[in-house]
């Protein structure tokens, strides 16, 4: 086994792309160094040579969405210029390039910083669609086997693709190397691209925006309409593709578009690589999308108008699809929903099938030339460009041969977009028969075969990778031994001494079902396993680890009985929670997603917490009227009393009460440990995918330690003089008109809650002390008229009513 560690990364220019790829290298606790050109003694940061990367720095802390999972990190991110701080490469193992898209430009910078590049460093260019090839050129050979492309997409942290492209002469282990860095500390999806121009991702989405909107002026329909035809319907971003080009900017896409116009003049789809004429007439008038605030969309006021392509200007919008194109889409069967999409009269329909067609013909057409499988294709599009579905697993799903019969009819009756003709693999074995999506893998041109997911040792860390349609990849939902399963959860193991407990209920909340299943989860486990793990099987594809309570289990109860039959409900999630905590078996929470109210409850209860970057963790309870009543509140009194150490209890318990009292939630896992719903020694987790080993691996590392439960202590509280403290703050903020009558209501509770209530301060009071403040405190809100109407305001409109 040989370890590549990167130590230190530098990133050269500080522009969007480059700040936001150093602020997640930040993320993942890789130090970083930030370059860019000396600011000159006019610049604005008053003569600091390093004024222009210290904006940039600052700028991070206002995006969104934000680039850092905690903006106090920012600090940590190095500065330095080109001029004064080349001597700071030799100490980097990744160097990544990111500044303007110009050859002239980076070559000029490469002749700069290429002698202060140490010998085992690896060179990469984040080029969105340069060759690759072309920027090695003037290299000696030695810098240009360590020299690659790595494509990241907007915003880097969140995007999950990244593409990366080698040179013919770069190393096999050079990637290798930067492959495993990128997908298991920064948490990217990578696909190995061919160095064309644009690669895949961006090859593939520009020309796919290029032949919606040459559809769309065919068809006669309004980018309102069209971007609600694209989006969610279609199973893409919502932005659909006018509103995702202004996001991109304009500008940006008219760059992409002109590389593609200098360099693929050979290609039989050249002709749709032309600029629009529409695109052209808004980039001059300087309408660069949402950046400039005007272009396919502008709003004026509160109201967002859209480009009337005919006039010129700017005219009410919020059309919609048309409801008889809108149930085709919803037909489940792909066969059938082609099917019927081209058989419609219906212009939308007709245009649907129109941009299906172009891409389908234009990615068989381009396969070769620009990715090694399908797979790859597939990948990129739905990580780079967040569809939910690849085009050749739709295509494949849609019936391959009926699919490729009518797209050939298409192109030989003029329809098409190309003359061009389908390839002839396309129509010939193993293709023709098995599609190109295979259990044994992904069909390449280039071997005439079936090529099997990367064997890289990284990958052994995700027990179920990301799948396409027609693979075998292992099913989450069915995979292993199921030791007990009904609507609302499933135990199973894998042969692997840990019991997995995963939720079946949407958003995975927490009823009756999911009590009972944990409830049997630690029984079986500390009868036959080492550990507990709570892990949900859409983890990696952006599901909840809980939304909390299914408050719409629990109405019939409250219908019947009132306020008072919820008691005994609460009560068994109060003792279920304990039990978790107080388990001699470790449970250990798989987090990822939301994790609101009693989901954040359940998270705090397990012996530790494993979570995704991506974690939104969160007591939200007040929205609805309600406290939280699964133990959150006693955790934060626990939690401030064990952090104070005999100091003021009041001053850490702060951060506990604001966050219950004003529902906030953590914008990451970095951001949750802050905030204290994360503990210093919980795991950050930044590949989804990996969610899952980390979790086991964590509890037989702590049962093979000897883990035992805490013991249960008396807790430290600061009674009525940390109650009227607070108090105090609330009437402030009430009588300031800051918080409503019924929120001061409601953060009183919580204080006296957190506080021990009517206590001596410094008294101590039993855990479950606290859990009976919480548990009669939610009753008493239940029954109150403001807090019914929170409730049903949320099941009827699903956004909080203030009252």
């Amino acid at each position: 086994m040989t370890n590549f560690i990167v130590k230190k990364v530098a990133v050269l220019g500080a522009g969007v792309m480059g700040a936001q790829i150093a602020a997640h290298c930040v993320n993942a606790k890789v130090p970083v160094v930030l370059f860019d050109l000396p600011a000159k003694p006019e610049h604005a940061s008053g003569g600091n040579k390093n004024g222009i990367v210290l904006k940039a720095i600052e700028n991070l802390k206002k995006l969104s969405p934000a680039p850092l999972g905690n903006k106090e990190d920012a600090s940590l991110i190095e500065v330095a210029n080109y001029e004064d701080n080349l001597d700071v490469l030799a100490g980097c193992d990744l160097i990544i390039e990111a500044i303007a898209e110009r050859m002239d430009w980076k070559h000029d910078l490469y002749k700069k910083v290429a002698p202060h590049i140490g010998p085992n460093a690896i060179f990469a260019s984040n080029t969105s669609g340069l060759s690759i090839n072309k920027l090695a050129e003037g290299f000696d050979d030695e810098l240009k086997a360590r020299f690659c492309g790595v494509h990241f997409f907007n915003p880097p942290r969140y995007m999950h693709l990244v593409e990366l492209i080698p040179t013919t002469s770069t190393r096999p282990e050079i990637l290798d190397q930067l492959e495993t860095f990128l997908t298991s500390t920064l948490g990217k999806g990578v696909v190995r691209a061919k160095d064309t121009p644009n690669f895949i991702a961006n090859r593939v989405g520009i020309f796919g925006m290029l032949a919606t909107i040459h559809e769309a002026e065919k068809f006669g329909l309004s980018v309102d309409v069209v971007d609600d035809l694209t989006g969610a319907k279609l199973g893409r971003a919502k932005s659909g593709t006018f509103r995702t080009a202004d996001v991109v900017g304009l500008d940006t896409m008219g760059h992409v578009i002109k590389t593609m116009q200098d360099t693929l003049q050979d290609d039989p789809f050249f002709g749709v690589y032309k600029t629009p004429e529409v695109l052209t007439k808004l980039i001059e008038k300087g309408a660069l999308g949402q950046k400039s605030g005007a272009g396919f969309y502008k709003k004026v006021g509160k109201e967002i108008q859209r480009l009337d392509f005919a006039t010129g200007d700017y005219v009410p919008g919020g059309a919609k699809a048309a409801d008889i194109v809108g149930r085709i889409l919803k037909e489940k069967d792909p066969v059938k929903k082609f099917k019927a999409m081209r058989e419609s009269s219906n212009p939308q329909a007709q245009f649907l099938w129109a941009i299906y067609r172009d891409a389908f013909h234009y990615i068989a057409y381009h396969l070769d030339s620009i990715a090694d499988n399908a797979r790859d294709v597939d990948f990129a599009m739905r990580w780079g460009f967040g569809w939910s579905v690849g085009p050749f697993e739709t295509w494949q799903a849609a019936g391959w041969t009926q699919i490729a019969q009518w797209v050939k009819e298409d192109i030989e009756a003029g329809k098409a977009l190309s003359n061009a003709p389908l390839p002839a693999w396309v129509f010939e074995a193993p293709v023709a028969e098995k599609g190109v999506h295979t259990p044994e893998g992904s069909y390449s041109v280039s071997k005439n075969a079936y090529v099997p997911l990367s064997d890289l040792p990284v990958y052994k860390r995700q027990q179920f990778r990301a799948p396409v349609v027609g693979s075998t990849t292992l099913d989450p939902k069915t995979f292993g031994t199921t030791v007990f399963e009904d609507d609302s959860v499933r135990l199973w193991h894998s042969d692997d001494e840990v019991l997995v407990i995963s939720l079946k209920t949407k958003m995975h909340v927490i009823g009756d079902g999911v009590i009972k299943g944990i409830k049997r989860g630690l029984e079986e486990a500390s009868r036959s396993y080492k550990g507990l793990v709570i892990w949900n099987t859409d983890a990696a594809e952006g599901g909840a680890f809980s939304a909390g309570a299914d408050l719409q289990s629990a109405l019939p109860a409250f219908m019947t009985g009132g306020a008072k039959a919820m008691e005994p409900i609460v009560r068994e999630l109060q003792d279920t929670f304990m039990a978790m905590k107080y388990s001699n078996i470790p449970v250990v929470a798989a987090v990822s997603g939301l994790a609101l109210g009693g989901g954040c409850e359940m998270a705090l209860h397990a012996s530790k917490r494993v979570a995704s970057i991506e974690s939104y963790i969160g007591l939200v309870e007040v929205g609805v009227g309600l406290v939280p009543a699964g133990g959150g509140l006693k955790e934060a009194a626990v939690r401030a009393a064990n952090e104070a150490k005999g100091n003021d209890i009041l001053q850490f318990l702060k951060t506990g009460f604001t966050n219950a009292a004003t529902a906030q939630v953590s914008k990451s896992a970095l951001e949750a440990k802050a905030m204290g719903y994360l503990k210093e020694d919980d795991v950050i987790v930044f590949n989804p995918y990996e969610l899952l080993h980390v979790a086991k691996v964590t509890a037989r590392a702590m049962f093979d330690a000897g883990y035992r439960a805490q013991a249960a202590r008396p807790v430290a509280v600061t009674g009525r003089y940390g109650w009227a403290t607070i108090r105090g703050q609330l009437v402030n903020m009430r009588d300031g008109g800051f918080i409503s009558a019924y929120d001061y209501h409601l953060g009183d509770t919580i204080a006296e809650i957190v506080t021990g209530g009517d206590i001596d301060q410094g008294s101590f009071v039993s855990e479950q002390w606290l859990l009976d403040m919480e548990r009669k405190a939610f009753i008493a809100l239940l029954n109150n008229p403001k807090t019914q109407e929170r409730i049903m305001g949320m099941m009827q409109t699903g956004k909080p009513v203030r009252n």
